[in-house]
């Protein structure tokens, strides 16, 4: 075998375990996605969904500067910015839409019920396809089955979309306006759906995901507090927190497990693309009607029909998800990704090399190993100190739920966090 015949085989291998890794992050991304959506049936205890997303919100922030500071160290932070100092802002913008896309999704909680309004949110996977074609070469040079891989699943996506949305009309959901609901779990979908062009272009420059969403928090808890002091005002917003200290911990806890969960679907989305990386990790639609299901009882009672009209809709959704995530991408596609960066080299005046190395997961020749100092160790500290402090004064909620099937889906969610994270170590060093 010649050397050129030899590096060819390496590259193709690299590639392959990219993309193995790149669809175990994004499932595991679901698992953890949907598990943080679950504190947010705390609103039907009367609390204000403002509040419940604020509160989510404080959790991520502490997440996403004190679990990055962890693992690669602030230094590695910095160094990513000095490189890149345009895709700050980009971070920021991607923050602002999620915090309000979260903030509707409290809404449809409200509404419609944990597990019709995950699926309805998660049409963001057809935004998705659209800006990782129009915008990143993904699908390019894709081949025919690949293509039809990907529009027949989201053709079947949109039915068991289709089919949810009935489901909830006629389902008798816990709030009194369930169409304002399905409202607020579309328009959340759209948001999410379009935040992704910043994640894309982010990984596309080589910057690193545990740099990218340090700053994306900053958009995050500016916008939300922006929409919390603008709706409630100043005074009902502080009363509320102040009503709220008994279940801050777990409002902040769901804001703290979201972060694990984005962590891996930021690097399904590296790694696969937006168009294969946000449909793997919308399969927590069915671990949020898991949640909702088993362990909330949101169903109970309920006719026969709504119960196959939502299930039915879900698997018709994961049945499209499946089609768009195992249609791979191949060297022809993977050779117009590589175009796509070529470009954002071009325009931003960043070293080719680097981004070679990073969209490989791996570090550049020359670049520095991360490292932790009194810095990094001061943020994790500060991080426990704040959740060990809410949960001391925490008490459980007083909602209907059932405990044996919620600590079964958190030993699962357990399992594959460790499982997908010792993975993305040893492939890429979390690069």
């Amino acid at each position: 075998m010649s050397a050129a015949t030899a590096t060819e085989a390496g590259l193709s291998s690299r590639s392959r375990a990219l993309q193995l890794l790149g669809i175990f992050s994004g499932l595991t991304a679901g698992a953890w996605l949907g598990a943080a959506e679950a504190p947010t049936k705390l609103v039907t205890l009367g609390l204000s969904p403002m509040v419940i997303s604020l509160l989510m919100v404080v959790g991520v922030f502490l997440a996403r500067w004190s679990l990055p500071a962890l693992i690669l160290g602030t230094g590695s932070i910095r160094a990513d910015a000095r490189r890149c100092p345009h895709l700050i802002i980009w971070a920021i913008l991607a923050g602002c839409l999620w915090a309000v896309a979260n903030t509707l999704t409290v809404y449809a909680i409200r509404d419609i019920g944990l597990s019709i309004a995950f699926p309805l949110w998660n049409s963001n996977s057809l935004l998705g396809i659209l800006w990782g074609f129009l915008f990143f070469n993904e699908l390019r040079g894709a081949g025919a089955l690949r293509w039809l891989g990907v529009l027949g699943g989201t053709l079947v996506m949109c039915v068991g979309a289709a089919v949810l949305a009935i489901a909830s009309s006629g389902a008798h959901a816990p709030g009194i306006n369930p169409m304002h609901g399905v409202l607020a779990a579309l328009g959340a979908g759209a948001l999410w759906g379009t935040m992704y062009i910043p994640y894309r272009k982010a990984y596309l420059s080589g910057m690193n995901p545990l740099s990218f969403v340090t700053f994306f928090t900053i958009g995050e808890l500016g916008m939300m507090s922006t929409l919390s002091f603008g709706t409630l005002g100043a005074q009902k917003l502080f009363a509320e927190l102040s009503s709220a200290r008994g279940v801050i911990f777990w409002l902040m806890l769901g804001g703290f497990i979201w972060v694990i969960g984005d962590l891996f679907q930021q690097y399904a989305a590296k790694y696969v693309g937006i168009s294969r990386g946000i449909p793997l990790s919308n399969t927590n639609q069915l671990w949020g009607l898991l949640w909702g299901v088993l362990v909330f009882g949101e169903l109970h009672g309920r006719s026969a029909t709504t119960y196959a009209q939502v299930i039915g809709g879900s698997l018709l959704m994961i049945c499209g998800v499946g089609a768009i995530a195992f249609s791979s991408a191949t060297q022809k596609e993977g050779t117009q990704w590589r175009v796509a960066a070529q470009r954002e080299c071009n325009r931003y005046g960043l070293a080719s090399d680097f981004v070679e190395a990073r969209l490989d997961g791996r570090q550049s020749a020359g670049e520095a190993a991360p490292s932790r100092g009194l810095l990094d160790w001061l943020f994790v500290a500060i991080a426990t100190a704040v959740f060990v402090y809410f949960a001391a004064i925490a008490r459980v909620p007083n909602l209907p739920a059932h405990w044996t099937p919620a600590i079964f889906l958190s030993i699962v969610t357990l399992i594959l966090l460790a499982a997908c994270g010792l993975r993305l170590w040893r492939t890429t060093r979390f690069q």
